[in-house]
Formats: C-alpha cells, structure tokens, sequence
C-alpha cells in the first residue's frame, strides 16, 4: 500500500530539489528515502528504481528548461532571440544545477523524442530561421549553439572562470557577439 502523500510527482520534485541541493549525481531512491524517513521499499511503489527517478527528474527539468526559453525568446528574433535563449540556460543551470544536469540524462529513445527535447530543438530553429541559414545547415548550428551554451555554463558552474578578470559576463557576452556574428557570416560548403 502506498504511504499517505507520497506520489512519483512528489518524488520526482523531492528528487529534484535534492540534486539542485546536492547534485544530481546524489539521487538516488535510497537517498529519497532518508529525505522522508520511509523505508526504501515503501519508494517501489512510485518509483521503479533509481534509474526511473532520475530519468523523470531530467523530464521534469526538460519540461522547465523548454519552458523558461520559450518565454524569453516569444516576440524576439534575432540577436535578440538569440541571447534570450542562451540566457534562460545559463539562468536555470545556476537556479537549479542539478536540474540542469539532470537536463543532459542521456534518455531512452522513445522517451526522449516524448519529452521536451525537441522543443528545445524547434525552438533554436525558429531562432536560427531568422539568420536566413540553409535549411540543410540548421542541424550543425543547433549543435554549436548547444555546445557553446553547455560547455560555457558547465566551465562556469566549475569554478573554471573565477580565478581571473575580467568577469565571467563580460565573456559571456562577447560569445554571443561571436555567435551572433557567425549565424550572420554562416559559412557553408
């Protein structure tokens, strides 16, 4: 019988929250267990093992992601678009770092074409339709832009630009200079 209260929405924020408190790597049902001083077993009920929470924490944190992008970016094109996006990732991964790890979970393949990663996708595309890209060169500027946002924020999150100046920002902005002016100047074969 399942204990009064608990559900695998409950869990799944419970779980979120903990990986945004100790990181994602930390969830676990055993570690969510302790979280509500309940035996494990009374978890199995909401929850088939620790690999199902953490992936129903990274839907939680796609859904939220897709979310946040898509109101910074309505009603914007452009460089402006293009900085509301990348924006709304650098703002969520430091608002919920283990969400926004939980947000790179690798996912089964039915899963993820069911949850919110494509609209991430269709999202940098309507972004990218207003640079006047090839339709064929859309894909390998999806791929840069989520390398640049991701690979910028995890260096950032690890500490890797506080120990020189100029600040972070200032950095932060002269990359999307950079990839403003290349989505621009898109070289193509």
């Amino acid at each position: 019988m399942a204990r009064a209260g608990l559900s695998a929405e409950r869990l799944t924020r419970a779980g979120a929250e903990l990986a945004d408190e100790a990181g994602f790597d930390q969830v676990t049902v055993s570690a969510l267990a302790r979280r509500f001083d309940v035996k494990v077993a009374s978890l199995y009920s909401h929850v088939r093992n620790s690999h199902d929470l953490r992936t129903r924490i990274a839907l939680l944190a796609l859904e939220e992601l897709a979310d946040r992008a898509a109101d910074a970016v309505a009603g914007r094109s452009g460089k402006d678009a293009l900085v509301a996006l990348a924006n709304a990732y650098r703002d969520y991964a430091r608002e919920h770092p283990g969400r926004y790890a939980a947000a790179q979970f690798r996912l089964e393949p039915e899963t993820a074409l069911a949850s919110a990663g494509p609209r991430h996708t269709r999202m940098t595309r309507s972004i990218l339709r207003g640079y006047d890209l090839p339709e064929a060169e859309h894909t390998h500027a999806v791929r840069l832009l989520g390398s640049v946002f991701y690979g910028y924020v995890s260096l950032e999150a690890g500490g890797g630009f506080s120990h020189s100046a100029p600040e972070s920002q200032e950095s932060w902005s002269r990359a999307m200079d950079a990839l403003d002016t290349l989505l621009r100047n898109w070289p193509t074969p």
